[in-house]
């Protein structure tokens, strides 16, 4: 019996994704390089951490439907959509928020459901309690036969799966840098890294919650811990999809300065954070730094609340 094409075969991702040396004197005058690992190139509507942390979780779906979860402008739904419609199978997003179920949809769940995909909304008691096994019931007794994926898609196979971006930054840099919402990249780019780099996790929430769920993927996905990798909380702005006038100045003077259109939720924040620990002297001279670029902006600015 022939084994089914792999998801790279149907989907043509570009991987590994281009790496590129920019110059910026602000890292430039402490003597550190930037490079930026452009995976928002990887795939058009499974740009970047998307498409790694999806591909092994949608290759053990095998044509199930998927069941997943986000909110109102989740990058995770609009790319598990994205999958189902390229790839012919049902996906149903679990919402946060059961208000949102009585107004018009926003341009991000509006795309979801052109994709096909179904929305159920949930209160947002109902979805923090997500993972326990009296909501997973609840769903499955709803839905039948799914394949559940976690909100943002991190989970053991997605760990694993995203130990390929580390591969691809070894031997290239010092620090390896990620801005991280569940902390299923960092825990597979950190896995994927060669002895002697390090990979760095940008919370763009607060709660400080992400050291143990790092921890625990790894757990999960290797039988315990991988690679060397730390935290810089100081960079939430308020939590996630929160923003400031000085983030927002910084994000555009980015542009400007590299001609690289910058995601606000995620890429804006990771950018923001390694020039502040430049300046602070952080690296080190002669250090080499890779900012992993995981998505292209969408939509309208900043405004889902982090709650």
């Amino acid at each position: 019996m022939n084994s089914p094409p792999r998801l790279e075969s149907l989907l043509r991702p570009t991987v590994p994704s281009p790496l590129r040396e920019v110059r910026d004197e602000r890292f430039a005058r402490h003597g550190v390089t930037l490079l930026l690992k452009r995976d928002d190139l990887i795939h058009p509507d499974l740009p970047g951490n998307k498409w790694r942390k999806l591909v092994l979780n949608l290759e053990a779906a095998a044509g199930r439907t998927v069941l997943t979860f986000g909110g109102a402008y989740s990058n995770h739904l609009r790319a598990t959509a994205a999958a189902g419609r390229l790839l012919g199978f049902p996906t149903i997003g679990v919402v946060r928020g059961d208000e949102l179920a009585h107004r018009p949809l926003n341009p991000s769940l509006a795309r979801c459901a052109a994709d096909g995909m179904r929305l159920h909304f949930v209160d947002r008691t109902t979805y923090r309690a997500k993972a326990s096994p009296e909501v997973l019931e609840g769903l499955l007794s709803l839905f039948g036969d799914v394949e559940v994926i976690p909100e943002g898609g991190s989970n053991a196979l997605a760990a694993q799966s995203c130990t390929a971006l580390g591969r691809e930054l070894a031997g290239e840099s010092d620090v390896a840098a990620v801005a991280c919402g569940t902390g299923g990249t960092l825990a597979g780019l950190a896995a994927g890294l060669d002895p002697g780099q390090r990979a760095l996790g940008v919370p763009v929430l607060r709660g400080g919650f992400l050291g143990p769920a790092v921890e625990r993927l790894q757990r999960e996905a290797f039988g315990g811990p991988a690679g060397s990798w730390s935290l810089e909380e100081r960079f939430t702005f308020g939590g996630y999809a929160r923003s400031t006038p000085e983030l927002d100045a910084f994000a555009t003077d980015f542009e400007d300065r590299h001609g690289l259109p910058v995601e606000r939720v995620y890429v804006a924040k990771l950018l923001f954070a390694l020039t502040a620990l430049a300046e602070e002297g952080a690296f080190g001279a002669g250090a080499r730094v890779a900012a992993v670029i995981t998505g292209t902006p969408w939509g309208p600015p900043l405004q889902e609340p982090s709650g």
